[in-house]
């Protein structure tokens, strides 16, 4: 049984019908990775998952348990994060006021603790700057604090909504390999990045999305040989 099982999803806003249909599993300790070009439905797939954008059709199965219209403030006691696109931190607050946030439904203060010095384990730059506002950090340095205050909540399945975005290529790099470094740690994702030559190096399998619907799927390695994939979303021809 899969992690994550998404079955028939129809998300719509307002009377714009956003998702058609979309069907997709991510098994225990992968990494799978949404691809397609901008406005194809990669972010509202993650915030139909997440709940941010209940879906009207469909069902949502995470561990088992069908989870589909269960508010996202509540998806992560369930086992679910997200770090969103435009990363969204607390502008005003802190560095560590931040992640204290992405743990405020726990209790268990030593696991807190633990998790904190984990994040700074990955991200060194993020306890330099503990006691820093963090709208005042860089944007690489506010995805790090993005990413960080997602997996405070100890996420069994953590959802990334565009991690490159706005980032350098040096930055890019180094976020990637955080990412890969989360995964060999014991954390699944689910990953939507346009960038899609990124996404598919770290990603065990991806689909492709095409207005609201997918289109293809396959093992991340077969993705980067396709031809369709490679003219459309690869900058190859």
């Amino acid at each position: 049984m899969a992690l994550l099982e998404v079955e028939n999803m129809h998300s719509y806003y307002g009377n714009i019908h956003a998702l058609r249909g979309v069907s997709l599993t991510v098994e225990e300790g992968e990494v799978v990775t949404l691809i397609g070009s901008n406005g194809a439905g990669k972010t509202t797939t993650l915030r139909s998952i997440h709940g941010v954008l209940p879906p009207k059709e469909g069902k949502v199965i995470f561990d088992g348990k069908e989870i589909q219209g269960t508010p996202a403030h509540d998806m992560i006691s369930r086992g679910i994060a997200q770090s969103p696109e435009g990363r969204k931190i607390f502008s005003r607050m802190t560095v560590r006021e931040n992640l204290e946030m992405g743990a405020y439904h726990r209790s268990d203060r030593d696991g807190i603790r633990t998790d904190m010095d984990r994040v700074f384990e990955l991200f060194p730059r993020l306890q330099e700057r503990i006691k820093q506002e963090a709208g005042t950090m860089s944007g690489g340095e506010q995805q790090m604090l993005a990413i960080g205050r997602a997996l405070m909540s100890r996420p069994r399945l953590l959802l990334l909504d565009e991690p490159s975005m706005g980032l350098s290529p040096v930055l890019v790099e180094r976020i990637f390999d955080i990412i890969r470094e989360i995964n060999a740690q014991g954390t699944t994702i689910l990953l939507v990045e346009q960038n899609a030559n990124v996404a598919l190096e770290i990603a065990t399998r991806g689909y492709v999305l095409e207005t609201g619907a997918i289109v293809n799927s396959a093992p991340a390695a077969k993705l980067r040989e396709d031809p369709k994939v490679r003219e459309a979303y690869l900058g190859e021809i």
